[in-house]
């Protein structure tokens, strides 16, 4: 089973969807420091890249593997394909399978651990992703299917049509945007036992000190806790993530190692349940009924 969808043990993942091609030594010093403190899932997509254009952070994971292999052994690696610059969508069958394969080339393997679709597609027919996605596993390219950023009625669309079981569920989900506590994605995974790998999961640095006056309220309460639990408002923020009775893993982005660091420290807070709902409030801006 993913290592992502147990239950009871926190986890954080770590992404590359800051990080150019060239940047070889630097992922290779924030990976020995994520591996240093149990990060085994690694997270990328082929759009990553930035400056280094499309496959670009493929590319780079390409690169450390070979110039630091160790740091891969025992990890999960995940990547995703679906973000087409022309479309700027696709998930047809023919797209999902020639960006698998170009994504196995970049990155120098033989296997994709988990494959996401990174967006749905809303012109492709479900039957035909889940389709090529069954393909993919039988062929031995691709072990774990995922989905990105999907709606609650088009991962049950998806999952009609497909053999291979659904593993992730890969959605924003932070402090700032608790939509997905209320509109059925977390318990439609805690149904389907479907891990919750959580992108963003501060704000794209909204909830930091010097975010937008509209998250004020949540960086306030984040505050708080802090200095009652003597942690760090970003310790507070991925605690609250690891709260919630679905598989949620937190995927860390930052490319600075004391960023990496605070975050670290959500493994050690628990929070109590009125911590956690304060949270909520502030993110919703109106008390719970």
């Amino acid at each position: 089973m993913l290592g992502l969808s147990e239950r009871d043990k926190k986890r954080l993942a770590y992404g590359f969807w800051r990080y150019t091609e060239d940047r070889v030594d630097d992922a290779i010093a924030m990976l020995s420091l994520a591996r240093e403190n149990g990060i085994d899932h690694f997270d990328t997509a082929d759009v990553y890249g930035g400056a280094s254009g499309f496959g670009g952070a493929e590319r780079l994971l390409g690169a450390v593997r070979k110039k630091a292999p160790k740091l891969f052994d025992g990890v999960t690696l995940a990547t995703k394909a679906g973000c087409d610059m022309a479309s700027p969508y696709q998930s047809s069958p023919a797209y999902l399978k020639a960006a698998v394969d170009a994504s196995l080339s970049r990155l120098g393997i033989a296997r994709i651990d988990l494959f996401y679709i990174h967006r749905p597609d809303l012109l492709t027919h479900p039957a035909d992703a889940a389709g090529a996605l069954d393909d993919l596993v039988a062929a031995g390219k691709i072990a774990t299917v995922g989905v990105s950023n999907y709606s609650v009625p088009q991962i049950e669309a998806l999952t009609k049509y497909m053999k291979a079981p659904l593993r992730a569920h890969q959605i924003e989900f932070s402090a700032g945007h608790v939509a997905p506590v209320f509109d059925g994605t977390l318990d439609q995974a805690m149904k389907r036992h479907i891990a919750i790998p959580a992108w963003s999961p501060m704000a794209g640095g909204r909830l930091g000190a010097h975010g937008p006056e509209a998250f004020a309220a949540v960086r306030a309460v984040l505050a708080r806790l802090a200095g009652e639990h003597g942690a760090t408002p970003t310790a507070i923020a991925i605690a609250f993530l690891l709260l919630h009775p679905a598989s949620v893993t937190p995927i860390l982005g930052s490319t600075q190692p004391e960023r990496l660091r605070e975050a670290l420290g959500g493994l050690s807070v628990t929070l109590s349940r009125r911590d956690w709902y304060d949270i909520v409030e502030a993110a919703r801006g109106e008390r719970m009924p």
